[in-house]
């Protein structure tokens, strides 16, 4: 196992350098000099000249990659433009919404999706099976930033359960005001869950060793959640990863939306202000945490499939 991960860890770091690469140089390929945008009007030779020399940008591209590097290596990002403060605070402050949005939203889709994948994979082919399909997949083809303003609408406006808009901290905060964007979160995988679950279970359960494990005498609940969820659940572990970058995607119309004071937000102001050292910043954090995550399934299904654990050896 340890030689599995050595060689995905070495993967990851190859894949971290590239989104490095491919960020440093989206600014560089974007038309126009990036002081003189900055500066307007106000865009004298000598004042062009002093930002070159502040933002590194009268060194080689070389040069400036290379002191990238070490900025990323040290969490230092320079100076946001728009907000006249660091990006590493701006960064930081904005982190934590985005998280629990994230965590939230996929709670609730696997508290959802779970029981009902297994529901459906009990009763293949029956009414139930196809109601929980059919309902799922509603939910996934709205858009997002529809779903959510529908949520918004009916248990905000309508209900009054839940504010529409706004951020508070604390576990009864965090209840109140993050159910309506982690709902949104949560429906939009639910189809993804369900599906996967389900289609890896209904396999599953008709192998021998089930059958086997139904003729020792064990109850149907101890063949699925012992016997058949241990090998269902890696398929599911590796859809959501592959599916992070679509999810990050969508963590930033879902705060829009709801006003979450997040990274997604910070990015949308980012781009509107052309502030391109937290854009680059934003997403290549993004993309290290995409990276990250794929990581760490890599680790999750070496742990729970032994066969992989015995292809890394080899």
């Amino acid at each position: 196992m340890l030689v599995y991960l050595v060689k995905r860890l070495i993967v990851s770091i190859v894949v971290l350098l590239g989104i490095a690469l491919g960020t440093f140089l989206m600014i560089h390929l974007i038309p126009g000099d990036p002081a003189k945008i900055q500066l307007g009007v106000h865009a004298t030779p000598e004042a062009v000249a002093h930002l070159h020399k502040e933002w590194g940008l009268d060194k080689s591209l070389p040069q400036q990659f290379w002191i990238y590097l070490g900025n990323i290596v040290t969490f230092d990002f320079g100076q946001s433009t728009a907000f006249n403060s660091g990006v590493s605070e701006l960064v930081g402050d904005r982190v934590t919404p985005t998280a629990v949005v994230l965590i939230y939203g996929i709670l609730i889709s696997l508290v959802i999706g779970v029981p009902l994948a297994i529901w459906a994979a009990l009763r293949q082919g029956g009414w139930i099976d196809n109601a929980i399909r059919v309902t799922t997949t509603f939910t996934f083809a709205m858009p997002p930033f529809w779903l959510g303003l529908m949520l918004a609408l009916l248990l905000g406006y309508k209900l009054g359960w839940f504010p529409v808009s706004g951020y508070e901290t604390g576990i009864s905060g965090i209840l109140r005001t993050c159910t309506l964007p982690a709902l949104t979160v949560g429906l939009g995988l639910l189809v993804i869950v369900v599906r996967n679950l389900r289609a890896n279970l209904v396999t599953v359960l008709h192998s021998d060793y089930i059958e086997a494990a139904r003729a020792r005498g064990y109850s149907e609940l101890r063949v699925v959640s012992k016997h058949a969820m241990r090998n269902s659940i890696v398929g599911l572990i590796t859809i959501l990863a592959s599916l992070f970058g679509f999810i990050v995607g969508l963590l930033v119309l879902v705060e829009s939306v709801f006003r979450i004071p997040g990274a997604g937000t910070l990015l949308v102001q980012a781009v509107s202000k052309r502030d391109y050292q937290l854009v680059q910043t934003l997403v290549f954090l993004s993309g290290a945490f995409v990276v990250i995550i794929g990581f760490l399934a890599d680790f999750a299904y070496a742990w729970l499939d032994p066969r992989i654990r015995l292809a890394g050896r080899s």
